[in-house]
């Protein structure tokens, strides 16, 4: 596979990375069929049946050797582990957001991620920010704290959605492996804990999986599937495309779980919704705008 000049993108990678985020918009839509079931049972299935998909991948991309040398490497091999607890956390989160009528707080924490992603880089990395950034990481902090006012409490769902995806991504930097291996890395470790999770639950009669239930059988069978398929897609886009194009087909995602929030599952969209949405909109135009002119950007996934 060629990859497409620096300057420009192709047609495959455009066409892949819309469809990836489209999936990624209509997953709340999936996970609601299963909000009678405990997150903890839907991750388990989103690891058992991702591993399949991912070591066919792998092996048709010739490229297992490459994880098999990563379970060699102690050091690798412990980053990986924090990198898979974050997505199990950040999965859980929204499971848990999508199944309990907080979809719309998930769509709040998927836009502020690039935001803070920005501010990561600065304060870790000490990378450093123009007036259009900073302006508008104020007002994406200045829409939580009127959330927080509004509403008496934190959008806790949003930031941890946010906080997740964001320590996950800026330590995947770290792994020095291909999306598909560190993907199927990920998911091979988390495997022994969600297998055993699984029995037990199947030997103390809770299980969902096989139960009486055609339906539920066939939702967390098909966990694997929204799991893995749209992560594979987007790990060959990303090749194809331009850094900034990413970035602004990333807020397809959110967009979408935000009107499937409103419009679908009638979630309220309050006086506090009504002034913090707009504020984010609003950062994210300016952000947009400044990465535009400049390198940086960051991208985000449910």
């Amino acid at each position: 596979m060629s990859n497409p000049p620096s300057s420009g993108d192709s047609p495959r990678g455009l066409m892949l990375a819309i469809a990836t985020y489209v999936m990624w918009g209509f997953l709340p839509l999936f996970m609601k069929q299963l909000a009678h079931v405990p997150p903890s049972e839907v991750i388990a299935h989103r690891v058992l049946w991702s591993l399949p998909i991912a070591l066919a991948v792998l092996l048709w991309q010739r490229r297992w050797a490459e994880v098999g040398a990563a379970l060699r490497q102690p050091r690798l091999l412990g980053m990986a582990m924090l990198t898979a607890a974050l997505i199990s956390v950040n999965w859980m989160i929204y499971v848990w957001a999508v199944g309990n009528g907080h979809a719309l707080d998930a769509a709040l924490g998927y836009y502020i991620n690039p935001l803070f992603s920005v501010a990561m880089g600065a304060t870790l990395l000490r990378e450093r920010l123009n007036r259009a950034q900073l302006a508008a990481i104020a007002l994406a902090a200045l829409a939580v704290v009127v959330l927080t006012v509004q509403l008496g409490r934190l959008p806790l769902e949003a930031i941890g959605l946010t906080l997740s995806w964001g320590i996950y991504a800026y330590c995947k930097k770290s792994l020095p492996l291909g999306p598909t291996q560190g993907f199927t890395l990920e998911v091979l470790l988390l495997t022994p804990p969600a297998l055993a999770y699984v029995v037990w639950l199947t030997a103390s009669g809770q299980s969902h999986f096989a139960a009486g239930n055609i339906k539920d059988t066939v939702f967390l069978f098909a966990c694997g599937l929204v799991t893995a398929v749209p992560l594979l897609c987007y790990a060959t886009a990303a090749k194809e495309l331009r850094l900034s194009t990413i970035g602004i087909l990333q807020y397809i995602a959110p967009t979408m779980i935000f009107l499937t929030a409103v419009l679908v599952f009638g979630e309220p969209f309050g006086t506090a919704q009504m002034i913090a949405f707009p504020m984010i909109w609003a950062a994210l135009v300016i952000y947009t705008l400044s990465m535009l002119r400049g390198p940086s950007t960051s991208r985000a996934t449910p």
